[in-house]
């Protein structure tokens, strides 16, 4: 499939009645678990095409150019919303939070196993071990207050046990900056690859550091602060790899691009006949906003998509949710590394006086007292061990007592 062959529709199109924006929700008890995850991931794209807009927009002084602009983020904003919509209200917040994380857990893992360059991949399997632990701390908050059955939320995909502990996550700010990618050399499944976890994580970040304080249990508010720092620090990672040497416009035929894949992806891949459709009308919609991108490339700066493109647009491989259990297990045998300066070390290696065990010690005070923690030691006392989906023994043994939250592994030297 390539967009920039198809005709695109007319842009005013997209503009329609609110009841044609806000659908019917999905049944949270019947939904796909990727069918949830994937509507998640495409209100996050939607939400990072807005920002890039206004972005855009602050920057330019041309209003004939910031008035198309306007017109493009408008559809955008609608796409949103319909997608948004499909979440229904009995859906809780901690609910939808298991949703975020299996899609931060299997989009990364799915990601990572479809990258040719070493080095982005590392950074997915660096921050997935992270994102992994997070599912777990907010599934043992969950059984803790029963508010729900995490198991049934992830079905048969995936696996709830520890990650890198999310005490050991806090590393001092220069250490999570990365190289940036250059943009007009990399492969176009590693351009869209950083192009569409950057955006996800920005929305789980966004997302945790609106709710945490909205959560009703003390408890559950100190869980989101904490893990919407570690998201932030994902943000950074990820941020920092896209090229920021690519002008305005190329990045925006470029998000448009990436939106048109995601969506072309989710309706290959979507079991939901009627959301099925949803992706589709949104994808031929975005093929208009591709193409527009490629008018005010060629208009404004004198290039041609083919530029930014030169694979010639034909989509790579889609992009396909799908279980990464055992994958995930092997990427977990590396859960004491940490990052130093733009790459990573194994926490034993790094000396005494590196910045990341001041800086750690600083924001935990007393690990034994943080949220992260907390969660898993009551729900050890009440429930006689923790909660944990798994089908076989966790494959690091100083992460397997399951009456014990160990906080020392990748924190500590020599756990």
């Amino acid at each position: 499939m390539n967009p920039f062959d198809l005709k695109p529709q007319k842009a005013d199109k997209v503009f329609t009645s609110w009841n044609k924006v806000l659908v019917k929700p999905y049944d949270k008890n019947e939904v796909d678990p990727y069918t949830r995850t994937r509507v998640i991931l495409m209100s996050g794209t939607e939400f990072e095409s807005v920002r890039l807009s206004n972005s855009f927009t602050r920057m330019c002084p041309n209003n004939d150019v910031r008035r198309r602009l306007a017109r493009m983020r408008r559809g955008e904003q609608i796409q949103q919303k319909r997608v948004a919509s499909l979440k229904p209200a009995n859906e809780s917040i901690l609910e939808h939070t298991i949703g975020y994380e299996q899609l931060a857990v299997d989009l990364t893992a799915n990601l990572a196993i479809s990258e040719k360059n070493s080095y982005v991949k590392k950074q997915l399997d660096f921050a997935l071990l992270e994102d992994f632990d997070h599912l777990y701390r907010y599934s043992d908050l969950m059984e803790l207050e029963k508010g729900g059955d995490p198991k049934l939320l992830v079905g048969s995909y995936t696996e709830i046990m520890p990650g890198r502990p999310t005490v050991a996550e806090y590393r001092h700010p220069s250490d999570d900056v990365n190289f940036y990618i250059n943009g007009y050399l990399s492969d176009l499944k590693t351009k869209l690859n950083i192009n569409i976890i950057t955006g996800a994580e920005q929305q789980t970040m966004n997302f945790y550091m609106n709710v945490a304080n909205l959560y009703a249990s003390p408890l559950g508010r100190k869980l989101y602060n904490e893990i919407a720092m570690i998201e932030e620090q994902h943000v950074t990672g990820y941020g920092s790899l896209k090229d920021p040497t690519m002008s305005w416009w190329e990045c925006l035929l470029m998000n448009e691009y990436a939106e048109c894949y995601l969506y072309y992806s989710c309706y290959k891949d979507e079991k939901d006949e009627r959301i099925k459709k949803i992706w589709e009308m949104h994808f031929e919609e975005e093929v208009a906003h591709l193409h527009e991108a490629a008018e005010l490339l060629k208009t404004y700066e004198g290039k041609v998509w083919q530029q930014v493109l030169p694979e010639g647009g034909e989509f790579p491989e889609l992009l396909k949710l799908r279980p990464q259990k055992e994958y995930i297990r092997e990427i977990l045998k590396s859960v004491r590394l940490t990052g130093v300066e733009e790459g990573w070390e194994e926490l034993d290696k790094v000396p005494d006086s590196f910045r990341y065990f001041n800086y750690n010690s600083k924001i935990n005070g007393e690990p034994r007292k943080v949220g992260t923690h907390t969660v898993i030691e009551k729900a050890i006392v009440s429930l006689g061990q923790d909660y944990r989906v798994q089908n076989a023994e966790h494959p690091v043994k100083a992460l397997s007592d399951r009456r014990k939250d160990n906080i020392d592994v990748a924190r500590v030297k020599g756990k």
